[in-house]
């Protein structure tokens, strides 16, 4: 359910995008509650998305559980409960839909997704393109392609007044609105941006992600199951790309692709939230992909939050039943304290 407004083109007025430097370093945990994470280098702007704004654009925030770290799930996998789970009939998605737009295939938006929590844009140009999702005082801001290649991005700040735009540069930081339109936005539920594929979480029918995680729950008896399986797997198969990482350092632009990370077997910490996110979703299970920081030094990383209906309890992990709990993967693949912290407290900055 959306009202749209006043639509804007090729405005005159430019907009500066703040240059928010992130440092997405390197290492593989998972911290005592399920945080899926994903550590890369780079700024802001490099990950695809610049979510800037003076308002901090994250879920739910707190401290995160505690733990040494080093594959804990697979020395006890513990206890998991709930009621019976069944694979999803189908995935769910989120497709594009040409007759949405508003605007124009130039620089235009697609707003017929809002209730599902997605938004789509499109645009063409010789110019970089960014577009702009913004509500109250919080703005993500995500790198559009320059070809006409449709965008998914998730509607993560809740329910709302949305504004939505499309913008081209013009020199350094500096970019002038091309299109803009509002809505009001009104969720089908609070879960639906994260039960679906979209900027940072990329994935389909075919995905070998999918495909993955439908082969790990194929046994599972509850939601925890599923949790505890796709955890297990990706702690076990997935390593920490140190090189990747150091290379990341000095570079922008980076958006991960968790089939790559399934079928190369490492990544950053960024890859391995995503890849965790892709296969928990198509799953059914709700799941965030949240960028911040965590101590001892304030290292910028990357890690997930879940929503089970069920519990999953071992001597690291807590997770219980309907309630939004951090989990750490990448912290649980190597307990690498040097470069992702300690695992015992996270400031939740950006979520996708």
């Amino acid at each position: 359910m959306y009202a749209s407004s006043a639509k804007t083109n090729r405005a005159a007025v430019e907009v500066r995008l703040d240059s928010f430097v992130l440092a997405f370093v390197a290492a593989a945990l998972i911290a005592c509650v399920f945080l899926l994470s994903g550590c890369s280098g780079g700024s802001n702007e490099g990950v695809g998305a610049d979510a800037s704004g003076s308002g901090d654009a994250s879920g739910s925030g707190g401290a995160g559980g505690s733990g040494a770290g080093g594959n804990v799930a697979l020395a006890d996998e513990g206890e998991t409960s709930g009621p019976a789970w069944s694979a999803p009939s189908s995935i769910v998605l989120s497709p594009y839909n040409p007759d949405g737009l508003e605007g124009t295939p130039e620089a235009g938006v697609d707003t017929s997704s809002l209730s599902q929590g997605y938004v789509c844009a499109v645009g063409t140009s010789d110019s970089r393109l960014k577009f702009q999702v913004a509500c109250g005082d919080a703005a993500y801001n995500y790198d559009l392609p320059q070809d006409g290649t449709p965008i998914v991005c998730p509607l993560n700040m809740g329910d709302g007044s949305y504004t939505f735009r499309v913008m081209q540069n013009t020199s350094g930081d500096k970019y002038v609105e091309l299109f803009s339109t509002s809505a009001q936005v009104k969720l089908e539920s609070e879960f639906e941006p994260f039960i679906r594929p979209s900027f940072f979480c990329s994935y389909d029918a075919s995905s070998a992600a999918v495909k993955k995680a439908a082969e790990l729950a194929a046994g599972a008896a509850n939601e925890g199951d599923v949790l505890r399986v796709v955890y297990s797997y990706i702690v076990s198969n997935v390593t920490y790309d140190s090189d990747k990482a150091a290379e990341l350092a000095t570079q922008t632009g980076y958006v991960p692709n968790p089939d790559e990370t399934l079928a190369s077997g490492k990544g950053i910490c960024f890859d391995y939230a995503s890849l965790a996110g892709a296969m928990l979703r198509s799953l059914g299970i709700p799941t965030k992909i949240i960028t911040g920081y965590v101590s001892p030094d304030g290292i910028y990383h990357a890690w997930n939050m879940v929503y089970i209906n069920g519990s999953w309890h071992t001597i690291e992990i807590s997770v219980d039943s309907d309630t939004w709990t951090r989990v750490d993967l990448t912290f649980a693949a190597s307990g690498a304290l040097d470069t992702v912290g300690d695992g015992s407290s996270y400031e939740d900055r950006y979520v996708y």
